[in-house]
Parts: structure tokens; C-alpha cells; sequence
């Protein structure tokens, strides 16, 4: 074998190496932190909204963030999640890349805030992708809970069946008159082993960027340590 054959060699095991190090600090360092972004242990293994639609869900994330308000004062900014509505309030110049047509609320919108079971919630402007940018409220209680799914199991779960994709529960948990816990628990069935590589690798740290930065949007929010003001647009462009 040539010498510079022999570095090529020496290269790739360098290189292999070193991925194999990166993702095991990924999968037995970081993963483990930021699936339970701070989350107690009560709060990470009891029984959330939403956990019964999916018992085949394999490491559910459980995030969490003290909130200095009331319950009734956080509800508000979660009933109104969504493109549509006053948005997610996490990095709008990312969403935005990828074309959501994203604006984010400062303030509470009264006519945002009414919800049912069975109302859409759209993850990106509604004429953008085919109109498959959008979750489904399966779960809802006001100043308790909002449960999300996906259009799919939305149907399953109307067949009799259980979700399989993917389920999103926004939980407050009341400490006292003037303080709360939001809980934010994301679950998924178990999919082949090409799909889990990519969501091991690239959705789960991605929804963590994002779900972290929109859950302590809402506590910005909601403790009013942001100027109150509406959306760019109350009617996103198509």
C-alpha cells in the first residue's frame, strides 16, 4: 500500500473515530439533558394529557420552566399557538427559512382565543406544502391543557386506534395563586431505523432549539417582560 494510501486510511479511521465520539457524547450526554430540560423527576415520569393517545411511545420529552403568573394568565399565549393565531414564539428567522410565514404576538388576542377538539393548528401559512403544515387539538381544557396531533392520527384515533406520529401536550401545573409549572411533553411511536437515525441526529435537537426558546417565550410573555404588541400581520400573507 502507497504512503498516500496508507494517510487515506489513517484519515477515514481519524475521521470515524471522532463521529463515533460525537455521537456518543450526542446520545449519552446531551440527549439525556435536553429531554428533560428542566423537568423534575415527578414531572418527567407521571402521567400526562395526551400520554394515553400514544402507548406505544418510546422516550417521550418532558420539558419544563417555572412560570412567575397564574395559570389563568400563561393560558391565553397557548391558545392562541399558530401561524395562523399569534404564533410560536421561538426563533421566527429560522421558521421563516423554511418558508412558515411566521408572526409572533407580544400580547394576547381576544378573538384567538377560542379553541375545540378537532381545530387545526397550523405549523406554517395553510397555502405553503400543501396545506400539510397544521397539527390537530385532540386534548383540551382551558388553563390546564392543549394536547396536539397529527391530521393521521387524528383519523386513527377516530378509527379506534392510537396515534403513531407524533404528540404535543402543553400542561400548567398550578404551584400557587401566582405561580406555575408548564410542562411541554413531545412523544413518538418507534419508526424504522432509517427514519429514528434522522430524528436521533437532526428533529430531536432541532425541536429542542425551538421548543425551548417558545416555552420561555410564553414565561417572557406572560410575566410581561416583553412590550405588548400584535403580530406584523392579524392575516399572514399566502
Amino acid at each position: 500500500m502507497s504512503s498516500r494510501s496508507t494517510r487515506w486510511v489513517r484519515g477515514g479511521k481519524v475521521a470515524a473515530a471522532a463521529l463515533i465520539a460525537i455521537l456518543a457524547v450526542h446520545i449519552f450526554i446531551m440527549r439525556p439533558w435536553y429531554f428533560r430540560w428542566g423537568a423534575n423527576d415527578s414531572e418527567t415520569y407521571k402521567l400526562l394529557p395526551g400520554d394515553r393517545l400514544i402507548p406505544t411511545a418510546v422516550h417521550p420529552s418532558t420539558r419544563a420552566v417555572t412560570i412567575r403568573a397564574p395559570a389563568s394568565s400563561i393560558w391565553p399565549w397557548i391558545a392562541q399557538l399558530g401561524q395562523d393565531r399569534g404564533g410560536f414564539y421561538s426563533y421566527t428567522v429560522l421558521e421563516n427559512l423554511f418558508r412558515a410565514d411566521m408572526h409572533n404576538a407580544d400580547r394576547f388576542v381576544p378573538e384567538f382565543q377560542d379553541r375545540n377538539v378537532g381545530d387545526v393548528v397550523w405549523l406554517a401559512n395553510r397555502n405553503r406544502y400543501g396545506g400539510r403544515g397544521r397539527l390537530i387539538v385532540a386534548e383540551y381544557m382551558p388553563n390546564q391543557y392543549m394536547v396536539l396531533i397529527s391530521p393521521e392520527d387524528a383519523d386513527r384515533i377516530r378509527m379506534g386506534g392510537f396515534a403513531v406520529d407524533f404528540v404535543w401536550a402543553f400542561v400548567l401545573d398550578p404551584i400557587d395563586a401566582n405561580t406555575t409549572r408548564l410542562i411541554v411533553r413531545s412523544s413518538g411511536a418507534t419508526p424504522d431505523w432509517v427514519t429514528r437515525m434522522t430524528v436521533l441526529t437532526f428533529w430531536e435537537p432541532a425541536h429542542f432549539i425551538m421548543e425551548r426558546k417558545m416555552m420561555l417565550g410564553i414565561k417572557e410573555r406572560a410575566e410581561g417582560a416583553l412590550t405588548p404588541r400584535l403580530p406584523d400581520s392579524s392575516t399572514p400573507s399566502a
